[in-house]
């Protein structure tokens, strides 16, 4: 098929060999829901999660089409193992609920739009934002929140797209960010860049970069803030 000869191409200048993090089993991913499969977003969600799951982490997604399936079947490609949060809505015309050909191996089923946003938090230990509409914008906020709140024992955030370094230039001029808001956070643009990204976090929190780090709890350092 055209896709996976596409995002082999992504693929192809991502040969450096990345060793997963100690501290970090789980990767959520968020995104756009009507993303589909000729779109250069879901090509770049479909290498990234093949990258992840070949490095050794669990993917997870909110089980629906667009992004969501695009992380299924990249991690799937890279033998990898995935964990689908899903909701299936009532009332709700304008949510994309569950997606069928979204092929995730475990389910975690939930009541509500905010349950599922709350159990997506805490099954990643790293959230990876691709580009979205308001669904995406709201996780996006709830997690960037959430790290600042925590901060020291938080779950990092990596933006993908250089896009999101004029979002978060629009919210430093327009808005009120402490120091601690510009940590939690890397943009990267590459599947390598990701798996790159989550190995800075671990080794700043180890060189206690980030306040309030305990260097004997490092281990379940990212599994607690949700």
């Amino acid at each position: 098929m055209k896709i996976w000869k596409d995002f082999g191409k992504l693929l192809k200048a991502e040969k450096e060999d990345i060793k997963k993090a100690k501290s970090i089993e789980s990767v959520a991913i968020f995104g756009y829901a009507d993303s589909i499969e000729s779109d250069s977003l879901y090509k770049s969600v479909v290498a990234v999660a093949r990258k992840l799951a070949e490095a050794g982490y669990t993917v997870v997604d909110g089980g629906g089409p667009g992004v969501m399936k695009a992380a299924t079947v990249g991690a799937k490609l890279g033998g990898g193992h995935v964990v689908g949060v899903t909701l299936y809505p009532k009332d709700m015309d304008n949510f994309e609920g569950r997606d069928k050909t979204n092929l995730f191996d475990e389910e975690i089923k939930t009541d509500n739009y905010v349950e599922r946003t709350l159990s997506l938090m805490k099954e990643g230990q790293v959230y990876v934002v691709f580009k979205g509409g308001t669904g995406t914008i709201s996780e996006f906020g709830m997690a960037w929140g959430l790290a600042r709140l925590y901060f020291g024992h938080h779950k990092p955030l990596i933006l993908y797209g250089k896009f999101w370094k004029n979002i978060i230039e629009a919210f430093k001029e327009n808005m009120f960010l402490r120091p601690e808001d510009l940590k939690v956070y890397k943009v990267v643009d590459s599947p390598t860049g990701v798996l790159k990204a989550i190995n800075e976090f671990e080794e700043e929190i180890k060189r206690g970069e980030h306040k309030n780090l305990v260097a004997s709890k490092n281990k379940d350092l990212l599994r607690s803030s949700v």
